[in-house]
């Protein structure tokens, strides 16, 4: 379903409500020209849906594998795609397929208006979906497929909601500016830019999958520590958080392999420390140049959801996390990020895996979290873990 509507990313003389993964230079006069937003009861391929779209606006999407003009008129496309899920997301009023399409000159229409107070939002009580003792009990069950042998890996996702009231536009600005937030930015949809009817703010530090002049780079997150000297040196001394971060960059290796050139696939860096917020995590970074003709689906065919917040073997990390979570993951876990104009003006291809993602919708704030499991994973620290990575994105809704 295609709709236009007059929601925008950014609102001068309010907040900064960027789009995630925007070009800087392009924030201080994107306007809104098209917009995509799908359900998956719509019916169809998402993916399909979604580069189909980007290219009659005019963003050559239908390969990437070598370097494409944008035209000057537009700016680009910021995008929100959730994971296919089988289970009902618990904010359903939020799209599984967004995209917006930006212009890049001033837009055909009356000024915005001047600057007014914006109201703080309330933020209720959070209560999780499941207690930390089924938390608990779901990273038993995944050491136990582990040792039946049906993965490798898995990672097991929570979820918390909380009574949400008042503008929401200072708490996800705060979100979308924690530290470390590579694809720090907001989407809103559902109605005009004051009475959106759903919105949802991106803090993740994790890219997904990048691409310019033909070279994919991904770069998987995996092992958490906080972000003390100590922590550190936990994270760097861990060999359950290296194996379970090698087994991630592997994978993300075959991924990229399906769509990559013969031979070109590389492991740039491999367990580099970088710090989110309050938490010290492990980053390693993949590339591969394209194969002829490989456009935006075949690419997102092979990455997404990403390995990181899925497990090894990836379908059947899928199945067994599916049984087990008490909730879907809407908007989590999946991508958001920027399609347009790079600095030199050709494509520039940037999704974010959307890790550390708040939304409202219907009178609710909702987030997720969780981790990675392994056979030597303890749950009780599983749990600590999960809750380690919400508590800044609460901090940050409640400030």
């Amino acid at each position: 379903m295609s709709t236009l509507g007059p929601v925008v990313g950014y609102r001068p003389g309010l907040v900064d409500l960027h789009p995630p993964g925007s070009a800087s230079s392009c924030i201080p006069q994107v306007w809104e020209r098209s917009r995509l937003e799908w359900h998956s009861r719509d019916g169809g391929d998402p993916l399909s849906i979604l580069s189909a779209f980007l290219t009659a606006a005019g963003l050559p999407v239908n390969d990437l594998s070598q370097s494409r003009t944008v035209t000057d008129t537009v700016c680009g496309a910021a995008v929100l795609l959730a994971p296919p899920s089988c289970v009902a997301s618990p904010a359903p009023g939020v799209p599984d397929l967004v995209a917006v399409v930006y212009g890049h000159t001033p837009p055909p229409a009356p000024p915005v208006p001047a600057a007014r107070p914006v109201p703080a939002a309330r933020v209720g009580l959070w209560t999780p979906s499941w207690s930390p003792a089924e938390h608990a009990a779901a990273v038993s069950a995944v050491r136990e497929a582990i040792a039946r042998g049906d993965v490798y890996q898995a990672n097991v996702v929570g979820h918390a909601s909380a009574p949400f009231a008042g503008d929401p536009r200072a708490a996800l600005a705060r979100v979308a500016a924690l530290p470390g937030a590579r694809y720090g930015g907001v989407l809103s949809g559902g109605g005009t830019a004051d009475t959106a009817s759903w919105w949802v703010a991106c803090a993740s530090p994790e890219t997904l999958v990048e691409v310019a002049d033909g070279r994919a780079v991904t770069r998987p997150i995996k092992g958490t520590r906080p972000a003390t000297p100590q922590g550190r040196a936990e994270l760097l001394a861990s060999a359950k958080e290296r194996a379970e971060h090698i087994m991630i960059v592997d994978l993300e290796r075959n991924d990229l392999g399906r769509v990559a050139r013969t031979g070109t696939v590389r492991v740039e860096e491999l367990f580099a420390i970088r710090r989110w917020s309050r938490l010290w995590q492990a980053e390693s970074t993949v590339s591969a140049r394209l194969a002829a003709g490989v456009g935006l689906a075949e690419l997102l065919g092979a990455v997404w959801p990403g390995g990181s917040v899925t497990g090894a073997p990836k379908l059947a990390a899928i199945d067994v996390v599916s049984a087990l979570e008490p909730v879907g993951r809407g908007p989590s876990m999946g991508a958001a990020g920027w399609i347009g104009h790079g600095p030199d003006g050709r494509l520039r291809l940037d999704l974010g895996l959307t890790i550390r993602t708040v939304a409202v919708a219907d009178g609710l704030a909702h987030v997720w979290a969780g981790g990675g499991i392994v056979w030597d994973s303890d749950p009780v620290a599983e749990v600590a873990e999960a809750a380690a990575k919400t508590a800044p994105i609460k901090a940050a809704l409640a400030a």
